[in-house]
């Protein structure tokens, strides 16, 4: 009888463990995709709750490297004015991987802007800390037009 309820109580951890992975897989893809959003938009108040302190986006090829303050300085230009000709930014096949209190999600982004869109893949890493998910670190590379094929 010890046994069976070992094993019942063994699966009951199990299928828990299991749910609890799949509601932070659900909240890190939400959040990914109001990351995106939050570019799109300019919204300085998501970035100011959303990235961490030691934040760094590091650009194609190393081109650019953002810092948090680089980033929400940009949004509250562009909301001061600054024009910025983004049309939108659809993110696919995104992937997620927890490992404790660290999430990575990669994917591709298709960034509507003139001249002509771009494709970028990405790879960003995100950290709970106090309950919440911060971003951490963001990668981005365009991949060339002739790779889409």
């Amino acid at each position: 009888m010890k046994k069976i309820a070992l094993v019942f109580l063994l699966f009951i951890v199990l299928i828990g463990n299991s749910i609890a992975q799949t509601e932070e897989h659900e909240s890190l893809l939400a959040l990914d995709l109001g990351w995106e959003k939050a570019l799109l938009n300019s919204d300085v108040a998501f970035l100011e709750n959303f990235l961490a302190e030691d934040f760094i986006w590091v650009h194609n090829h190393a081109s650019l490297i953002d810092s948090r303050e680089e980033v929400i300085k940009r949004a509250k230009r562009i909301q001061a004015g600054l024009a910025d000709n983004t049309k939108s930014r659809i993110s696919k096949d995104q992937k997620v991987i927890l490992f404790g209190n660290t999430g990575v999600v990669s994917g591709i982004t298709l960034v509507d802007r003139p001249p002509s869109p771009v494709t970028y893949h990405f790879m960003r890493t995100y950290v709970k800390m106090e309950g919440k998910f911060w971003l951490l670190a963001n990668h981005t590379m365009a991949i060339p037009d002739e790779d889409l094929k």
